[in-house]
């Protein structure tokens, strides 16, 4: 029998959230407002991906891996500096930053994240 694949934040052409296997895969986020800098544009990012989690029922300390693309790898610390604040010490999750070319030029940081449920 399959499992069953629940889709959250259903869009056109993706879901913001798919939860299958006690696992929460999140699509790429980002900022809505892209006229911010790297700390502005970071701390929405972060703050979608804590909503998104909770609803689908984890929080960021369950993160198991995060993806991070930067427009430029010179917000690396930028990025970082707001990331360190952020994420659960003790429970940081395995992570890749690559430089990227983003949909749109505005956007200075998108991520993708792949957690546990509780």
């Amino acid at each position: 029998m399959a499992s069953e694949i629940r889709r959250v934040h259903v869009e056109g052409r993706f879901s913001e959230v798919v939860v299958h296997n006690q696992t929460v895969y999140l699509s790429g986020q980002l900022a809505d407002d892209l006229s911010g800098d790297i700390t502005a544009q970071t701390q929405e990012t972060l703050s979608s991906i804590d909503q998104f989690l909770a609803d689908a029922g984890t929080d960021k300390s369950r993160i198991l891996s995060v993806t991070i693309y930067l427009k430029d790898m010179a917000d690396y610390a930028g990025m970082n500096a707001v990331w360190d604040a952020w994420v659960v010490k003790g429970a940081t999750p395995a992570r890749a930053t690559v430089q990227a070319a983003l949909y749109d030029p505005n956007v200075l940081v998108e991520m993708s994240v792949i957690a546990a449920l509780k």
